[in-house]
């Protein structure tokens, strides 16, 4: 029996988690996201790991919610569902708020969830190809898991277009949306997912998750005297940290920094 979820890490520290039921177009279902929480928990705690890929299986990036599923839970009442809620809501916020840059590797279309998982990295590459939609609606349902993460990368107004509508619309679009950051032809994903990985294997590992972490602290937020004076707290505490003396340092001294050792 396939894994549905794999996971591997290579000896430049690069975590892959992929998404491993090709025949299913890789949808989720209950299992499937604890096994996937799981896996992005121990990668996060590995020390070894410095970037996380997410990639997936066959034609389809994810479709969203597994048939099964959404079988099974048609009988539940309000409380299972919302059981049932938490444990995607487990996933994507374990996803969005980890410490460690994160890649979508987006090789196929991406519907609801699987939109959302990209909403929720770092980095997203995806293939010309590529469709996204989000048909909550046609089912008489919305995308409420995903909203907060695909609100924030695509706008209030795109998003209520597109959840109302649910449009299936192309990588172009996504990207102008910024749902995906760079559109790629097939042959080239590979190579644009490593370089990626290259950039940021570059750069200080505490440095990067303490800017991530700015970033959720500041976003949405207005300018105000409480907001400058987080940054400069930031500021002081990231150029005296280890991390921060020792890349200075190098820089100073014209030196490769020590995580590039």
């Amino acid at each position: 029996m396939l894994h549905p979820i794999l996971q591997s890490v290579d000896d430049k520290g690069i975590a892959t988690i992929t998404l491993n039921r090709a025949e299913l177009h890789n949808a989720l279902d209950d299992a499937m996201i604890v096994r996937f929480t799981e896996a992005l928990e121990s990668l996060i705690a590995d020390q070894r790991v410095r970037v996380i890929v997410l990639a997936a299986a066959g034609i389809s990036f994810c479709a969203g919610h597994d048939h099964a599923w959404m079988q099974r839970m048609a009988g539940f009442d309000q409380d299972e569902i919302r059981q049932h809620a938490r444990l995607l809501a487990k996933l994507l916020t374990t996803l969005d708020n980890c410490p460690k840059p994160t890649i979508a590797r987006v090789q196929g279309s991406a519907f609801g969830i699987g939109a959302g998982l990209l909403a929720c990295c770092d980095v997203a590459i995806g293939v010309s190809e590529a469709l996204f939609c989000f048909s909550d609606v046609k089912l008489g349902v919305i995308p409420a898991a995903v909203a907060p993460y695909v609100m924030r990368a695509i706008g209030e107004r795109a998003a209520r277009r597109y959840f109302i509508t649910a449009e299936r619309f192309n990588a172009g679009k996504a990207k102008r949306l910024g749902l995906i950051h760079l559109v790629v032809e097939d042959e080239e994903l590979d190579m644009a997912v490593a370089q990626m990985c290259r950039q940021v294997l570059l750069n200080g590992p505490q440095a990067m998750a303490a800017a991530k972490l700015l970033v959720r602290e500041l976003g949405g937020k207005a300018i105000t005297a409480d907001t400058i004076e987080t940054t400069i707290e930031r500021i002081a505490q990231i150029r005296t940290s280890a991390e921060g003396q020792e890349g200075i340092a190098a820089f100073l001294e014209q030196r490769a920094p020590s995580w590039l050792d």
